[in-house]
């Protein structure tokens, strides 16, 4: 029966949990769940952020650094629902995680995946989904670099975008990412968690993507790119590397998928790699027959 009770006040976000078995103990949330609306058009994510600091306990008692990827993730997100989204109000809410805290950001805009496929006049919405994850994909260039998401989605514990029926997960403590079903239809609603002790500073991720300062690096997860763990076509090929002649290197991240064909191998390692010599492109978590195509393409590109 306490158990039962307990829970429920940790799914309401009055409680937060922490630890497991025998080890686990509960604490107050510290006024959460704190939830504002806001008309889009007349709001600044500094502002908010501000506000939320000060009038919510626990935000404001974050420790650092866990705080510094809070406040990015944050502003970063807010700043997307105001500057993309169209809609006419967008709603903060703070809820505690476990070990942590987590926010979500709700439009009642255009919807993210389905304004990147206008704009960039993909296929579908799913599409749009993969070439938000390689970052620098923005549908307003001239303010916009498009590295928000991403760093966002490697510096948070778990990401979620959800718009348009898909929902983007990223959870990095899994390390490992996904895109499946949402009831989410209108707008856009994004939902964060973030440690409150995190295992990587916000520096040491875009560290870890830069290179003198400057976004020129991005890890490709391919799984991402099928509904099943198997590649054939040479134009499944092309629809992962568009776009990433952005980057200076390319990691190609093969987790999850069992088997690619000798068209998808070639057209990356062979084709696409002689015809953009100033991008590295690397193969990662490679299974036997994926690392044996891959090889084989590679030593034929440098025969």
């Amino acid at each position: 029966m306490a158990h039962r009770i307990l829970s429920r006040l940790v799914d309401e976000g009055i409680l937060v949990r922490s630890g497991a078995g025998r080890s686990v103990s509960y604490r107050h949330s510290g006024g959460l769940p704190f939830v504002r609306r806001y008309p889009r058009a007349v709001i600044a994510e500094d502002r908010v952020w501000n506000e939320v600091s000060a009038e919510c306990h626990a935000v404001g008692a974050v420790p650092k650094p866990a705080r510094s990827i809070l406040q990015y993730a944050f502003t970063e997100i807010l700043n997307n629902a105001i500057e993309h989204s169209r809609g006419r109000e967008i709603e903060v809410r703070f809820d505690g995680a476990e070990d942590g805290l987590a926010f979500t950001i709700t439009d009642d805009g255009v919807g993210a995946f389905a304004n990147l496929r206008k704009m960039l006049r993909l296929e579908s919405d799913l599409f749009a989904v993969q070439e938000l994850s390689k970052g620098k994909i923005t549908t307003l260039p001239k303010g916009h670099t498009g590295e928000g998401v991403f760093f966002t989605s490697k510096a948070v514990r778990i990401f979620e975008m959800s718009s348009s029926g898909l929902r983007w997960i990223v959870d990095n403590v899994r390390g490992d990412t996904a895109v499946g079903a949402s009831p989410v239809r209108r707008g856009t609603q994004v939902r964060v968690e973030v440690a409150n002790k995190p295992k990587r500073a916000l520096t040491e991720v875009f560290e870890e993507y830069t290179e003198d300062f400057v976004f020129n690096k991005t890890r490709v997860v391919i799984k991402l790119f099928t509904l099943g763990t198997r590649f054939i076509s040479r134009s499944e090929a092309r629809r992962v590397l568009s776009n990433v002649e952005k980057f200076r290197s390319v990691m190609l991240d093969f987790s999850g998928v069992e088997e690619i064909g000798q068209g998808f191998a070639d057209e990356i390692f062979r084709v696409w790699t002689r015809s953009h010599p100033e991008t590295k492109i690397e193969a990662m978590a490679m299974s036997a027959p994926v690392a044996f195509l891959v090889h084989r393409a590679t030593d034929t590109s440098g025969g």
